[in-house]
């Protein structure tokens, strides 16, 4: 293709974008604009100005969108011209360097990767060199802390030197230890790639020299999720006069959960004097009151953004429509029921061009349940099945020791579950026991035989464990009550108070805590639906068998698509959901706690622009938590949509107000929360 032909194919600012190819450029691509084009565009408008592709270095933050551009440049210039394009993600590149030059760093040239399971087999190593591998030392805050410092570019010792608590301090020396353990074994993990490579950049000056000279052009998508490593090592690259384009939206960070800073894109005027920038406004994905919708909720927070106004030339299309519904079985029953209507009346029939989004996992245990009842296939994006969640299947195990007491499976699934001293030693004489004896296993814990051979203190753990059992036995022969009685056990065994042990980072066990609390609202809600008391094998025989029924219909085909709505980023449906948009859940509260209620309206501002013709966005008026329900407040993001949206009163509601006094109350949420961050 010529220069020419290249611009006609694009419009006046992405043309803008794909032919400003000398200097710093910041393209502010909006939700839709065309971004991947604009890229693969730009790097095929180099390459018919001569310049040669060896010379051009983009990167990427997944291995699909690097193989994506490939594919799109190779369209557009052919094979061969493609391949001397290095494209790929900042790892990658990363890692060609460090083949080249990682021995002058100590290492041997034929270093390995340590993955996610050997840094953490390192990391207890080095923990128990240092005698902090004890129950309750919270690892995965320390395992956290020490990836946070290496994306922040700090070494051992500096960690050392910024250590302000005892924790600080202990993290430090963990810190050093497992680097020293990656070392004496030539790995590096993958925060390293970043490390190391500042590192040779900052201590042997003519690798950055070589580096530079062959990459004249740097090229950068989705700046706005690089964190102060990645950062870093662009500016050494580029040096004082760098050509360098960064493509992305700062109105969709939102990642700063995984060390993405939005302050790079936010102050890349500032850090590169001079630079272009060119904003992508047009959306060729939504109708145009969507972008309304994404537009006002944007543009209403207050917050420091770069100002972008996206519009279509697809027509005006559907309003967006806030529904109120009663409750969470009311919402997902709604969801089904407009599935239904859409694909029978208008010209979507694919259950695929539905999706249905959620700030949190918890959130769609309702959907799934309701969807099965229905007959209606799904496939989860970014997340597991209800069901099949760790958490989920052990509360299950718990329960099924009651219904099956020679269920052998389900008690060495729960026996360290938490933690209560019936470790390997254990289990191998429950084993041995049962295939001599061919008594069940949960049987020896009330065997004085058995029991004997037991430590004292695992004694205690044996019959204590099977007290707790033998008392909810007793508990759950009556029919009734089923939800009340699974808590009180799994709270009286302590499987809810053992959760922080089992899954020591605190953010993580809280989390895995709520989906229990949402298994326990589920055993509410189909009781409450049967015309008789239920026992608790007729509760998980229902599960099991609306498990085997539906499970082939979750691997693929036509289906509409359950996301959390950061895996979603990237999507887009012609109708979507959003549900519980409701105070405490969108935003969420702990954000809310944390400060980071600007990121939680970019983040609605990233579910909107998900939809292509429609949308809806979905509250209750009450919803459920552990078994209890309680009344929900309307988030106070949905009073920054003004008039773009039309608020529907299902016949289900039992709150009465007029818009203008729920845009009043919206508003003074929001407000409120806006004050409790700056306060």
């Amino acid at each position: 293709m010529t220069q020419q032909e290249i611009l006609d194919a694009l419009n006046p600012q992405q043309g803008e974008a794909a032919s400003t190819i000398s200097g710093a450029v910041l393209v502010l691509a909006g939700a839709g604009t065309g971004k991947t084009r604009v890229i693969t565009y730009r790097i095929a408008y180099m390459l018919a100005s001569g310049i040669p592709g060896a010379s051009i270095l983009g990167m990427t933050f997944t291995n699909k969108a690097a193989r994506e551009m490939r594919e799109r440049l190779a369209a557009l210039v052919g094979e061969e011209n493609a391949k001397e394009v290095t494209l790929g993600t900042f790892h990658s590149f990363c890692g060609k360097i460090l083949r080249r030059e990682i021995q002058k760093l100590g290492y041997l040239p034929g270093y390995t990767i340590a993955d996610e399971t050997d840094q953490q087999g390192i990391f207890k190593q080095a923990c128990g060199k240092l005698g902090c591998n004890y129950e309750g030392f919270p690892s995965t805050e320390a395992f956290s802390r020490i990836s946070k410092w290496k994306n922040q570019l700090v070494l051992p010792r500096e960690a050392h030197r910024q250590a302000e608590t005892p924790f600080d301090s202990t993290a430090a020396q963990i810190y050093e230890e497992y680097q020293a353990i990656l070392e004496e074994q030539n790995q590096v993990d993958f925060d390293d790639m970043l490390l190391l490579v500042w590192r040779l950049f900052a201590e042997f000056p003519e690798v950055l020299a070589a580096c530079r000279e062959r990459y004249r052009y740097l090229l950068v998508d989705e700046y706005q999720d690089t964190n102060y490593a990645q950062y870093t090592i662009l500016k050494m690259l580029g040096g004082d006069h760098p050509n360098l384009c960064v493509v992305g939206d700062d109105d969709q960070s939102i990642y700063s959960w995984r060390g993405a800073d939005v302050g790079n894109i936010l102050d890349f005027p500032e850090d590169f004097p001079g630079a272009k920038v060119i904003k992508l406004e047009q959306n060729y994905r939504s109708c145009s009151a969507i972008l309304n919708a994404a537009n006002m909720a944007i543009a209403s927070g207050g917050a420091r953004r770069h100002r972008k106004q996206l519009w279509s030339a697809l027509g005006e299309g559907e309003i967006p429509r806030i529904v109120q519904l009663d409750d969470a079985e009311a919402e997902a029953k709604f969801i089904c029921e407009m599935v239904r209507q859409i694909r029978s009346k208008t010209d979507r029939p694919c259950y695929s061009d539905f999706a249905v989004l959620y700030r949190s996992n918890v959130l769609s245990r309702q959907i799934e349940q309701t969807f099965r009842a229905e007959n209606i296939p799904y496939r989860m994006f970014g997340g597991q099945p209800f069901f099949q969640r760790q958490e989920i299947k052990d509360a299950i195990a718990y329960l099924r020791l009651i219904v099956n007491p020679n269920d052998d499976q389900s008690l060495l699934r729960i026996l360290s579950t938490p933690p209560r001293g019936l470790g390997g030693k254990v289990v191998e004489l429950l084993k041995n026991r049962r295939s001599v004896e061919h008594k069940s296993m949960l049987s020896g814990f009330s065997d004085a035989a058995f029991l004997g051979k037991l430590s004292h203190a695992a004694q205690n753990s044996a019959t204590a464990l099977a007290s707790v059992i033998r008392q909810a036995t007793a508990s759950f022969a009556t029919p009734g009550d089923l939800a009340v009685k699974s808590a009180e056990y799994l709270e009286n065994v302590g499987y809810f108070g053992g959760l922080q042990r089992v899954y020591k980072d605190i953010d993580d066990s809280r989390k895995r805590r709520e989906n229990v609390d949402e298994f326990i609202s589920a055993i509410a809600q189909y009781e409450a639906r049967q015309t008789e008391k239920l026992t608790l094998a007729d509760y998980l025989d229902s599960c099991l068998l609306l498990e085997e029924k539906d499970r082939d219909s979750e691997e693929g085909g036509d289906a509409v698509t359950l996301s959390t709505v950061h895996a979603a980023k990237g999507l887009e449906f012609p109708v979507v959901f959003v549900v519980a948009m409701e105070t405490g859940l969108f935003p969420h509260d702990r954000a809310v706690e944390e400060g980071s209620i600007d990121e939680e309206r970019r983040l609605f501002y990233v579910a909107i622009t998900r939809a292509k013709r429609a949308l809806y966005l979905l509250r209750t008026a009450r919803r459920m938590n552990r078994g209890v329900t309680r009344p929900s407040r309307p988030s106070p993001f949905l009073a920054l949509l003004g008039n773009t949206a039309e608020r529907k009163e299902s016949d289900e509601l039992i709150e009465k107000a007029s818009e203008e006094d729920l845009r009043a109350a919206f508003a003074k949420i929001y407000e409120s929360l806006m004050q409790g961050k700056t306060e």
